[in-house]
């Protein structure tokens, strides 16, 4: 199940990259989530999330953003203790979800800091990254970015995925900045948009092919499908929040689905289309905000002071 720290993890993935910095990694941002929250050590989960498919693919249906002119607050700027988890890709990609590449995170060394560790002796790792990496498990995931206008209104800024089981310091960190700068839909996102923002993680389980494309639960499955029309196949999905976000029946969303897929005919005939296949899957989708994120960030450069 995703977490406020696989979130806070990518909004330091973000912002590292926007400043021109290393970030953190997963594994401190864990730890030190933790210490902030207060929250009793457990350990990490071992559940490997079914789901092979090698795609990476794009999610949403939501208005798109509007550019807000504000000034964005400086994000912290902290010591470093690690180098930053390397990226990975999907091998292949969905048609109608082309990102331009992935963007690496900069290796370049904050100017503003030369900590290079945590003075506390209870912040450093049991185990090895890879020991750790390796009990995370791997899985599906989405990150989604959305961003918040004056009138308070929430409107996606990107979303981008993949159905292939992932390592989850690299998936976060791919997807991270993935959805960030080449959702195709949008331009890449600003530095100056930081402040403005929100992350949602969503690791995605539970896949089962259903023969009733009515056969899922709102607000419980996500959808992908995928159908022959005129000769082509076409596929798309819809995260399991969507449908209840957008008011829509089963019936609307599988509609709204297909279209997003490229499908044009009319709307009863949706059952029509050849090769209808359907997939259910399960995930919660976890949300933090960029003043949540801060606030934690602006206490962890405390505990070096």
């Amino acid at each position: 199940m995703a977490t406020q720290a696989h979130c806070a993890y990518c909004f330091e993935v973000l912002s590292a990259s926007l400043q021109k910095r290393k970030p953190l990694s997963l594994f401190e941002v864990g730890r030190l989530w933790k210490e902030y929250n207060d929250e009793p050590e457990d350990s990490q989960p071992t559940t490997i999330a079914n789901g092979n498919e090698d795609e990476e693919v794009e999610d949403s249906d939501t208005e798109d953003a509007q550019d807000e002119d504000l000034a964005p607050r400086p994000a912290a700027i902290s010591r470093l203790l690690a180098p930053s988890p390397s990226t990975t890709s999907s091998s292949s990609v969905s048609s109608g979800s082309t990102p331009n590449g992935l963007s690496e995170v900069s290796s370049a060394t904050s100017k503003s800091s030369s900590r290079s560790s945590l003075p506390s002796p209870a912040l450093k790792p049991k185990y090895s990254e890879k020991a750790q990496g390796e009990a995370l498990g791997r899985h599906p995931l989405f990150i989604t970015w959305n961003i918040t206008t004056r009138s308070g209104n929430k409107n996606l800024r990107g979303c981008i995925g993949t159905f292939e089981p992932q390592e989850l310091v690299d998936g976060l960190t791919s997807y991270a900045l993935t959805a960030a700068f080449d959702d195709s839909r949008f331009a890449p996102i600003s530095l100056r948009e930081l402040p403005n923002l929100e992350c949602g993680v969503t690791l995605l389980t539970n896949f089962e092919p259903v023969s009733d494309p009515m056969d899922w639960e709102i607000g419980i499955h996500g959808l992908r499908i995928s159908f022959t029309y005129h000769y082509r196949r076409y596929g798309a999905t819809y995260l399991p929040d969507v449908a209840r976000e957008q008011g829509w029946t089963r019936e609307e969303t599988m509609v709204s689905l297909m279209r997003k897929a490229g499908w044009s005919g009319r709307s009863a005939d949706w059952r029509k289309v050849g090769e209808l296949e359907v997939i259910r899957y399960q995930g919660k989708k976890v949300n933090l905000s960029y003043g949540e994120w801060q606030e934690w960030r602006g206490w962890v450069e405390e505990q070096d002071e």
